[in-house]
């Protein structure tokens, strides 16, 4: 049929066909993308996720105190100063793998090989729960890190910076120095690992924790 021999009505039909058929392959399209992303048949779950202030690296708690600017006790030309340190804050997160078909409870399936993931990558991001989250000005700016770190049959525990000491050096972090830990920024770090199963399928997993920050007082 062509257009000079349709109708108003014929046209009308025909213009709700084309409308059809796109939002169908529109749909098609963002299924296909969400299916790519989770082809694999493992995911991993975060057990715990902590972090250490840097001025105590070995100390993992859950919220974390970061301190931005560190006093450490140091001699110079023979006398006992107070030298002002900015610190890395550590995170750790203990991961571990699950199928996302685990069988039955009298036939689990149990991971193989190819269902371990590996993650290679992280990204940390600072949110606010009163939703003041302008990167530079409210919260300090997010980032991504490298880390290699394989999960299989037993969990994994995973090391990462979750607060660099490039975020002290810049707003809204050095404006809290010298206030004695009396300003402080609260914030909900969201932390995600990226890494692939054996045969190549996209994996991801997220936790968060708190992390405020403050000029707190310093160990002696």
């Amino acid at each position: 049929m062509t257009n000079q021999s349709m109708t108003p009505a014929h046209l009308v039909a025909y213009g709700i066909r084309l409308l059809t058929f796109a939002a169908a392959v529109t749909v098609s399209s963002s299924c296909g993308d969400l299916s790519r992303g989770g082809r694999s048949p493992s995911f991993l779950i975060i057990d715990t996720l902590t972090a250490a202030s840097g001025a105590s690296p070995g100390t993992f708690v859950s919220p974390l105190n970061s301190d931005v600017r560190t006093l450490v006790a140091a001699t110079v030309n023979g006398q006992a100063v107070r030298v002002p340190t900015i610190f890395n804050d550590l995170g750790r997160a203990t991961i571990r793998l699950a199928l996302k078909n685990p069988g039955t409870v009298n036939t689990p399936t149990a991971p193989s090989a190819i269902n371990s993931v590996t993650i290679t990558r992280y990204h940390v991001e600072f949110k606010r729960a009163d939703g003041r989250n302008e990167p530079g000005r409210d919260v300090p700016f997010g980032f991504d890190g490298g880390v290699t770190v394989n999960v299989g049959v037993s969990p994994a525990v995973v090391s990462f910076d979750i607060v660099r000491h490039t975020n002290k050096e810049e707003p809204p972090l050095r404006n809290l120095i010298n206030a004695g830990g009396q300003l402080q920024i609260n914030t909900i770090a969201e932390v995600t690992f990226y890494g692939k199963d054996q045969a190549g399928n996209d994996v991801s997993v997220t936790g968060l924790i708190s992390v405020n920050f403050a000029d707190f007082g310093d160990p002696s």
